[in-house]
């Protein structure tokens, strides 16, 4: 049964819903007039805006890499709401380090919360959605999606894997009128770089490090979250989402001058590309292919 709010409002899901941008998210949406299922493993950081909008914002504890947990939080949401409208799978960490300094554990602890964790949350909120026949799924990925940049490899690995997924995802939801787009967001002032946690250093590897060092150095210019919060709200007003939305003008020109970049080495290798491939009949049973 719907607690409160009018007919017209939405019901949001949002995950890391308690800072940076997932709070920024929480926080547009509220101010919308939409009502709002935020969650994280710390919720306390949402005391104000529940205290403001105490019918609209439900904040629920959540680890999002348990599965079990996630099913039935999102059960929870729908059964308080009614519905659910709008999924922001934004939790997410940084696990900073070179590929190889990687333990098996930090490995798959990063690809626990940034992979998985959507991937859950995703399976579970398509359940809800398939039975109302609509809904829209945001996936935020990353610039780290882009391409792979020292020292964040294994991060990149976990923002491909979900592009990955979540493309297929919009190909299977469409016949239920369930929309997915996937969000590459630029630099916003969060905690994502100051809260990340780090290897164990290699000193194979102290020369990449200081010089990367030097170019962190130099400083960089973020936004404020509220302006990709404003973003996502234009996104999610949009009768016709697109499938993958750049969010800041450096991600944007980053992603063409990779694009191009990528296609100027694939047709520099076309030649080969094009003689590794001759259709042939299939093999008899038993027969040697060379």
């Amino acid at each position: 049964m719907e607690s409160s709010g009018t007919a017209a409002s939405r019901v949001w899901f949002i995950t890391g819903a308690s800072r940076g941008l997932g709070r920024a998210f929480t926080a547009a949406a509220l101010a919308a007039g939409d009502r709002v299922v935020g969650v994280a493993r710390d919720v306390s950081p949402l005391d104000d805006l529940a205290g403001r909008h105490p019918d609209r914002l439900l904040a629920l504890r959540l680890d999002v890499t348990d599965r079990s947990a996630v099913f039935d939080v999102v059960g929870q949401a729908v059964r308080h709401f009614g519905r659910l409208d709008i999924v922001v799978n934004n939790a997410g960490a940084l696990f900073a380090g070179m590929v190889e300094e990687f333990t098996e554990a930090e490995a798959r602890a990063q690809l626990d919360l940034n992979f998985f964790g959507a991937l859950w949350v995703s399976q579970a909120a398509l359940r809800a959605m398939r039975a109302q026949g609509r809904g829209h799924i945001v996936q935020i990925s990353s610039i780290g999606a882009l391409g792979g940049f020292p020292s964040t490899g294994l991060y990149s690995a976990s923002k491909f894997a979900l592009e990955g997924m979540s493309e297929a995802l919009a190909a299977e939801a469409a016949g239920f009128g369930v929309k997915v787009t996937i969000v590459q967001p630029g630099g916003y002032w969060t905690d994502l770089y100051t809260s990340s946690t780090a290897t164990t250093p290699n000193p194979a590897y102290d020369s990449l490090r200081a010089e990367l060092e030097k170019q962190w150095a130099e400083g960089s210019i973020d936004s404020e979250p509220r302006l990709a919060a404003e973003a996502l709200m234009t996104l999610v007003d949009s009768d016709d989402p697109p499938l993958r939305l750049l969010l800041g003008s450096m991600v944007y020109d980053l992603a063409f001058d990779i694009s191009r970049r990528r296609m100027d080495t694939w047709a520099g290798w076309e030649d080969v590309s094009r003689r590794a491939e001759k259709a042939v009949p299939a093999p008899a049973p038993g027969a040697e292919l060379t």
